[in-house]
């Protein structure tokens, strides 16, 4: 459908492409000089906001590659700091040089320090912890210096690892005191069943157990680094420099870029969930419906991930290690068992055992449902992502998937369409372009625009409407790049009412992945990698960027995130809001009460208890988050437990939530469930969510009133902003 778009639309806001750049002869036979030649190059020539590579680009380098591979300060001493800053203000010119050797300074610092870490940590859990001291933990490293002598770096390594023990040693103690009547739902996944009696087990055993389960974490986490390569670590560095340009700009080691190539094919074998580190702390940023953790449903967004163990073994901490070295612990063939120890959002901690499997992105896809309410039906598209297909657009996209929902619940007589894009974090910008041309006569959907040149409009030309009935939007804090797109238009045209969060996400940038063997002209080294680059900036039709600013709901409402970082403003060297010239388009001229509708819903939201217990949680989650020092005295981590049950038992009341709303799949779906009783129980599951979703029943709230006041009689006057 609109075959008549322009042929020139990018086909995704992060696409493969291939190099147009300057040739250059890249002339050294050192591979890591070479990459760090080939990437400076293509950085300077290639990125949509250059940045100059002089003392203050320098100094982010400096200070970016220490705190990745040391951000808990628990390696180098000062003196080491003091040496390695002779360099602080050289590196630009060793970058301009393909010159290496501050990397090569701090990596064979970093081994020697690694090693004089083993026989600390062997030292401090040779001695017992006492649990029963006033003791605290200052878990902010950013604002900590780095110790001058190894007897303080000793003590920090006492401290984080009694920390570490605290919950282990609680677990030991509950395990001994509940052998006798432990049930399989109770056990302690990581118990050793040869060490099982029936006797209780002191806190002096407690203790014991909890110290030789760390230092076995220990031993298995630096044999695995033992295994890393120098190349691994010359990767990191690489990217410390490319992401002082900016967030989504990325180095892609080959085995990166072959997992990269996988992820983007839509299948592969985990738990189903996307992470992402910020300071030491890994976090689910991501559930991909359908995989493991979505069917366990005891993970959710925001979730840290303290331990990963696997099956029949003792855990290992991920707390300060590598995102990509963690992953590689809780990645897995199917059929294996993964073990994680987690702190939930709420700030209980948990031990969840997932059985990996092969995660199909089958649920990423567009689904539907028919909203009964009274008398009427409404209908709702939930769109994971904008998703296409590379080898061939035309065999499935999202617009074209969309596009068959809305024909099916115009089929099934819905008066009003909800479009859910919560949590939705982009994808092909064709398809936003396209699926915008469902509900708009025609007209300019987004601007895009690459450096230094005048933008380009992308118009949806088809004259025809699928879809002329009210429409709602929802986003929230997670909603990205295409997302953002799409809810901008509608909101620009007046075509739909925006309900979500006080802002979007803020991603208002392209992304062009280069192979960087497509370079040089003769490559005796082999695959080099890719960089994934960022090209161009998108802006609304009305000119605005949603560059950090986002797109702003019409009705806004709190929800869990509301007040932990998460958007485009909080990643580290974003690029800035600005805005150009609007383009010439027509506003909706369907609502008779468009403002009225909103105001109506704003003062509903603002009365409603359910909104009020969200935000009222929103705010305990950020204040747990914003507690940087701990306790290591035991009955203070005691009581901190039980304080936190009690809080998740009282927050638990806004998931019994009840809209009274009805949920039911459309004709096609039914019939497919007689042979297909997972997406019986997926659409079950989904329309149980639904029914406990205020943000929901307010959408459909909206949808009445834009019923009773609408659809008039399009009239069309051109205007311009």
């Amino acid at each position: 459908m609109r075959k008549n778009l322009a042929y020139a639309l990018l086909v995704m806001l992060i696409a493969v492409a291939s190099c147009s750049f300057t040739n250059k002869s890249f002339e050294t036979d050192d591979k890591d000089k070479l990459l760090l030649d080939l990437i400076t190059y293509v950085l300077e020539r290639g990125h949509y906001q250059p940045k100059d590579i002089n003392d203050d680009f320098s100094v982010n380098v400096f200070e970016g590659f220490l705190d990745i591979i040391d951000p808990t300060k628990r390696y180098f001493l000062e003196s080491d700091i003091q040496e390695f800053e002779k360099y602080k203000f050289q590196i630009d010119d060793q970058i301009k040089n393909t010159d290496i050797t501050f990397f090569e300074m701090v990596h064979d610092r970093l081994m020697k320090r690694m090693e004089d870490a083993k026989v600390i940590y062997d030292e401090v859990l040779s001695e017992p912890f006492n649990y029963y001291v006033e003791e605290t933990l200052d878990i902010d490293y950013n604002e900590q210096d780095y110790v001058d002598s190894r007897k303080e770096l000793k003590e920090r390594w006492r401290k984080q690892l009694k920390y570490a023990t605290l919950g282990t040693y609680d677990s030991k103690l509950d395990q001994g005191n509940m052998e006798d009547s432990a049930t399989t739902e109770d056990a302690d996944p990581f118990k050793d069943d040869s060490a099982s009696s029936t006797k209780p087990l002191t806190p002096e055993e407690a203790e014991k157990k909890a110290r030789e389960t760390t230092r076995s974490t220990l031993d298995d986490y630096f044999d695995f680094v033992d295994d890393l390569e120098r190349k691994d670590w010359f990767v990191q560095y690489l990217n410390t420099i490319v992401e002082v340009f900016d967030p989504h700009t990325f180095y892609f080691a080959p085995d990166d870029k072959e997992k990269f190539d996988t992820s983007m094919s839509g299948k592969f074998e985990g738990i189903g969930a996307r992470l992402q580190k910020k300071k030491d702390q890994i976090k689910i940023v991501e559930i991909i419906s359908g995989g493991p953790v979505w069917r366990d449903q005891q993970l959710e967004v925001g979730d840290e991930i303290l331990k990963v163990g696997q099956e029949g073994e003792p855990p290992v901490d991920v707390v300060g290690m590598r995102l990509d070295d963690a992953i590689k612990f809780i990645k897995g063939p199917k059929g294996t068992v993964v073990n994680l120890t987690v702190r939930k959002v709420d700030g209980s901690l948990k031990v969840i055992s997932l059985t990996r499997d092969v995660v199909e992105l089958e649920e990423s896809y567009a689904k539907s449902a028919a909203i009964l309410k009274e008398n009427q039906k409404f209908g709702i598209i939930n769109l994971p992502k904008f998703y296409v297909d590379f080898e061939d657009y035309n065999e499935r996209n999202a617009a074209s998937d969309v596009a068959k929902e809305v024909e099916r619940l115009k089929q099934a007589g819905a008066e009003g369409l909800i479009l859910d894009l919560r949590d939705n974090g982009g994808g092909s910008l064709k398809t936003v372009v396209e699926m915008a041309g469902l509900f708009i006569k025609d007209g300019p959907i987004v601007q895009v625009r690459s450096t230094d040149k005048t933008p380009e409009v992308y118009n949806d030309k088809d004259e025809r409407i699928q879809w002329e009935g009210p429409l709602v939007i929802l986003v929230n804090e997670l909603s990205a790049s295409a997302s953002e797109i799409l809810a901008a238009a509608m909101q620009d045209y007046k075509r739909a009412v925006v309900i979500g969060s006080k802002q979007t996400f803020g991603k208002g940038t392209v992304q062009n992945v280069i192979p960087l063997a497509n370079i040089v002209r003769s490559n005796e080294h082999g695959d080099l990698g890719a960089i994934k680059l960022t090209t161009q900036k998108f802006y609304r039709i009305n000119g605005g960027s949603t560059q950090l600013e986002g797109v702003k709901s019409d009705v806004v409402v709190p929800d869990r995130y509301s007040y932990i970082d998460l958007g485009e403003r909080d990643q580290e060297n974003p690029l800035g809001w600005d805005k150009i010239s609007p383009a010439e388009y027509t506003p909706w001229d369907g609502y008779i009460d468009y403002e009225a509708t909103i105001a109506n819903s704003t003062q509903r939201m603002a009365e409603n208890k359910q909104i009020k217990l969200i935000e009222e949680n929103a705010k305990y989650i950020k204040e747990a988050q914003d507690e940087t020092v701990v306790s290591l005295k035991y009955d203070d981590y005691k009581k901190g437990l039980e304080e936190d049950k009690k809080r998740a038992k009282y927050f638990k009341t806004i998931s019994d939530y009840d809209s009274h709303l009805t949920f039911e799949s459309l004709k096609y779906e039914k019939e497919l469930f007689a042979k297909d009783s997972i997406l019986r129980e997926k659409r079950d599951r989904w329309h149980k969510d639904l029914a406990k979703d205020v943000y929901i029943e307010e959408a459909v709230n909206v949808l009445q009133d834009l019923k009773m006041h609408s659809i008039k009689n399009t009239k069309l006057a051109s205007v311009k902003g």
